[in-house]
């Protein structure tokens, strides 16, 4: 299933995105305060849970189990997401899941400045008493992630999306999630569809070219000694409901050093449109698949430029 993990500074606008996020998305979210509830109960007394809700080094403790309250959580996790999209806040999340090939890691942040003005507006507090709070917020965030895991809260390698609110509300942050969301899901469904589809190889070792445009665009590049191949690959496109391939792609040719597909466009407007639409699909199903179009005036022009001397448009 599906995993968001969310970061956030105190009064950065975190909490209340992933309460959103939750609302919209359906998914059960998780806090450090419903760990205890959820998972910690059934292997901890009252003094523990206390020590677990007070101290970060007390999850490297054992628990009933024989294992630290670390693992313990870690596996409860795990075992939880595998039934259950999730949206974790805090405790570390981002570093439990940093490996899950399912997992968005989000950290959610803002200036100094706005977050005091927040905290003074909540708190009805003045700027000394405010600067407090928050400091000491700070301090306990990263010193639970430093203190278990070993690692740098703030060390932006561990998230994949950094949002500041600064100037972002909290509609226009959740909707951006969610559209990552909902674009990594994508990807991977056509991941998963295109591994269980066969490229077609139509590689010979003779080509036949279909018309006179391909015979010149091939010499051009035989000239300037670039090696290629004709029409190497075929790439499904479209699928109907069974799993059958609707519509594939066979860019014309293939330059070897430049690991590039070339698909000549030498006709009318339609046509054009077409293959545009075509190369679009592709490059976004096969993502680092480079694909260009070589548009009819190009084309012209190229063979302008390397026709032999003495030979004109309509031959010698």
């Amino acid at each position: 299933m599906a995993i968001l993990t969310i970061s956030r500074q105190m009064c950065s606008l975190g909490d209340e995105i992933a309460e959103e996020l939750s609302r919209k998305l359906g998914w059960e979210l998780i806090t450090r305060d419903r760990l205890l509830t959820m998972f910690f109960r059934q292997v901890a007394n009252p003094h523990e849970l206390h020590m677990l809700n007070e101290s970060a080094k007390f999850y490297l403790n054992t628990c009933k189990n024989n294992c630290s309250f670390l693992v313990y959580l870690e596996d409860s996790l795990r075992q939880f997401v595998r039934d259950h999209s999730a949206i974790l806040v805090g405790f570390g999340s981002q570093i439990i899941f940093e490996d899950d090939q399912n997992a968005l890691h989000v950290r959610i942040i803002a200036p100094h400045d706005i977050r005091i003005a927040r905290v003074k507006k909540q708190y009805h507090v003045a700027d000394a008493e405010a600067e407090q709070i928050l400091t000491t917020a700070d301090k306990k965030h990263k010193r639970f992630v430093s203190t278990v895991f070993g690692m740098d809260l703030s060390d932006f390698e561990h998230y994949n999306l950094t949002l500041n609110t600064a100037n972002l509300s909290i509609d226009e942050c959740t909707v951006a999630i969610i559209a990552l969301l909902k674009e990594r899901e994508l990807r991977r469904l056509l991941k998963q569809e295109t591994e269980n589809t066969e490229i077609i190889n139509n590689l010979t070792e003779r080509p036949v070219f279909k018309n006179p445009a391909e015979v010149e665009f091939a010499r051009i590049l035989d000239m300037y000694q670039i090696e290629w191949k004709y029409e190497p690959k075929t790439f499904p496109i479209e699928w109907d409901a069974e799993g059958n391939v609707t519509l594939a792609f066979s860019p014309d040719f293939y330059l070897t050093q430049f690991d590039t597909y070339i698909e000549l466009t030498t006709m009318n407007q339609k046509y054009v449109t077409l293959k545009n639409k075509k190369v679009k699909k592709l490059r976004e199903m096969y993502p680092g698949t480079n694909v260009k179009i070589v548009y009819k005036k190009d084309f012209q022009s190229l063979i302008e430029r390397f026709r032999p001397t003495g030979e004109s448009e309509g031959g010698t």
